[in-house]
């Protein structure tokens, strides 16, 4: 079996257990009442997703956390499928998750009901998990600091790449939050960047990692499953911090970051479309650059459906990260 056959085996394998324990979850979430509180400045159509169970990304973590612990048990019995190159990343996956996990509960039985963690205390522990993830990458897996196009060698950064790396795990971290609003939308999109990964990870030789994205694009699948419109779970900030973080970390890994805005444009648009407006906002003494942001909620006031606000997105999407594989080609 070629190693595209064995990432794409291990992605319908993540996506079958997702699906299966999907319902118990779902039960489980709706018994202890965990669900959606939807904030008073956000359009009104959104007030039909309200008490629909949130903190969905376990749905996603979980999976994703047994297949690595069992095929790298698989290795005791001669298996080779997956790599200790892997354990980080999951690692990164786990803290995140369990950091969104304590903002979603926050924000559903915390004295900050609808509001979740303070920002500041948030980015805070964002960033100290992501300069440890960044001292790993650097004095453990020795990644490469940066692919340059064209250039026959990675380029050295120094002790800059500490700092860079930590910023773009909390940036993407953010930005894959900021993107998580609508039906659909977030997963999808997060789905289409893991495997435009996987794909650089296969052509790299990075074997082990490829399939460990496309072990995350079918636990994605399987959490869309019950995330298409209309929505019966969200995936909350224990689904988006994660997978925002290990996709920066996986990125990193490959030394390809450079195509990250193009991989990732959507994630990218949604985070700038609400930096922008608060600096417009605040330059201009109260007026908006956009009817709201982040960016989905600009075009969702403008009259478009979430359905064609997704498939338009994912289209994009789709395209960014077509192109962002080509660019690692150059």
């Amino acid at each position: 079996m070629n190693e595209t056959s064995v990432a794409l085996t291990l992605s319908a394998f993540t996506f079958i257990i997702a699906v299966i324990w999907g319902g118990p979850l779902l039960r489980t979430l709706r018994f202890f009442k965990i669900g959606k509180v939807i904030r008073v400045e956000e359009p009104n159509a959104h007030s039909t997703k309200m008490g629909t169970p949130t903190m969905g990304g376990v749905l996603i973590v979980i999976p994703v956390l047994f297949v690595t612990i069992l095929l790298n048990a698989a290795s005791l019995v001669g298996l080779n499928l997956y790599g200790r190159s892997v354990i980080l990343p999951i690692v990164v996956m786990v803290a995140f998750a369990l950091l969104g996990a304590r903002d979603d509960w926050e924000g559903i039985r915390g004295v900050r009901r609808g509001d979740g963690m303070r920002m500041r205390t948030k980015l805070l522990l964002q960033t100290i998990l992501a300069i440890g993830a960044a001292c790993t990458l650097q004095f453990m897996l020795n990644a490469p600091d940066l692919h340059w196009p064209a250039a026959k060698h990675p380029l050295e950064l120094g002790y800059w790449y500490i700092p860079i790396a930590a910023f773009i795990i909390v940036a993407m971290s953010n930005a894959v939050n900021f993107t998580d609003g609508l039906d659909g939308l977030a997963g999808l999109i997060s789905a289409t960047c893991f495997a435009a990964y996987g794909v650089i990870a296969l052509m790299a030789g990075q074997v082990f990692l490829a399939r460990f994205c496309f072990t995350i694009v079918g636990a994605l699948f399987g959490f869309l499953w019950f995330n298409v419109h209309p929505a019966q779970l969200f995936m909350g900030d224990t689904g988006s911090l994660a997978i925002g973080a290990t996709l920066a970390y996986v990125a990193l890994m490959t030394g390809q970051w450079l195509a990250l805005p193009l991989v990732a444009i959507i994630p990218l648009s949604e985070a700038v479309s609400d930096v922008l407006q608060i600096i417009y906002f605040k330059m201009t003494k109260g007026k908006r650059l956009f009817k709201m942001a982040p960016l989905h909620l600009h075009y969702e006031l403008l009259g478009w459906s979430e359905t064609q606000i997704v498939q338009r997105f994912w289209l994009v999407s789709l395209m960014g990260a077509m192109i962002g594989i080509a660019f690692t080609m150059v």
